[in-house]
């Protein structure tokens, strides 16, 4: 699968997650969706990101969740969600569930051995 395929896909398949997320009464603001290599390069050396971010790719998001109208910050709060996407995965397109790594608001497809 080419990059603009996943990229496409990744669209798709966030749709549903909000879809989802609503179904459970949740609410979704969003977070960042895409980074700039040099923003990515900045907060790499700052310790809080990686300079091979998905999010410079177009294949990652940060999705804010809100709880009965309460902002949810924890990673255990968006698991029923990270599992949920988890389980979209495709022959070719991993979905990957940031709350793996202690990112809980970050969902993403994996491209070349990046999650």
């Amino acid at each position: 699968m080419t990059l603009r395929q996943k990229q496409s896909l990744f669209v798709l398949l966030v749709s549903s997650l909000i879809s989802h997320a609503s179904s459970l009464g949740y609410e979704l603001t969003f977070g960042e969706a895409w980074r700039s290599p040099e923003e990515a390069a900045r907060l790499d050396k700052l310790g809080k990101g990686i300079k091979t971010s998905l999010h410079t790719q177009r294949l990652a998001i940060d999705l804010n969740l809100f709880v009965d109208g309460a902002y949810q910050r924890s990673t255990e709060a968006h698991r029923p969600l990270g599992e949920w996407w988890e389980e979209q995965s495709l022959d070719g397109a991993t979905c990957c569930w940031g709350g793996r790594w202690g990112d809980g608001n970050h969902y993403s497809i994996s491209h070349v051995g990046r999650k």
